[in-house]
């Protein structure tokens, strides 16, 4: 009798978590209730996402032209123009980043920054003084340490 009434207890667990969880429950209850969702709208899209290439060309026709390749320059104008493109790409019924807003993005860059190449930055060795104090510092202290070590466990007798 006290086995049946555990395995009854043990399926209704089962039911209530499986009920939940299907219901999207399971972590926090979310009370809100979502909008419908929208049918993404290619040629909505492709205007919004112009009319967010021209509020960014406007922006970057303010910035010298020596200082177009410098993202430090132009940083808060590229993060209006990102988060134009996510908004109204949510907006319209679309996930972002897509194939088309990412099209658009990649034709704004070939029109403004075709000028910009990367500039190889050439690495080059520290003088030999500078580098053999890097080398010879952490050797030297590791040796002072270990002798410091080693001279405290003979003294272990006076030290304590």
């Amino acid at each position: 009798m006290e086995n049946s009434i555990i395995i009854t207890l043990t399926q209704l667990c089962l039911i209530l978590v499986k009920t939940l969880m299907s219901r999207g429950l399971s972590g926090a209850v979310e009370l809100s209730v979502s909008p419908p969702a929208l049918q993404c709208n290619e040629s909505v899209l492709l205007l919004e996402m112009e009319r967010c290439g021209d509020t960014f060309r406007t922006d970057i026709s303010f910035i010298h032209p020596d200082h177009r390749c410098n993202l430090t320059h132009f940083i808060r104008q590229y993060h209006s123009f990102s988060l134009c493109t996510e908004l109204n790409s949510e907006r319209v019924g679309c996930f972002w980043p897509n194939p088309w807003v990412e099209r658009f993005i990649l034709r704004q860059h070939r029109l403004l920054f075709s000028s910009c190449r990367a500039e190889r930055v050439e690495l080059l060795d520290p003088p030999e003084g500078t580098l053999a104090l890097l080398i010879l510092l952490p050797v030297g202290l590791t040796l002072a340490m270990v002798a410091l070590v080693v001279w405290c466990s003979k003294r272990s007798d006076v030290l304590a």
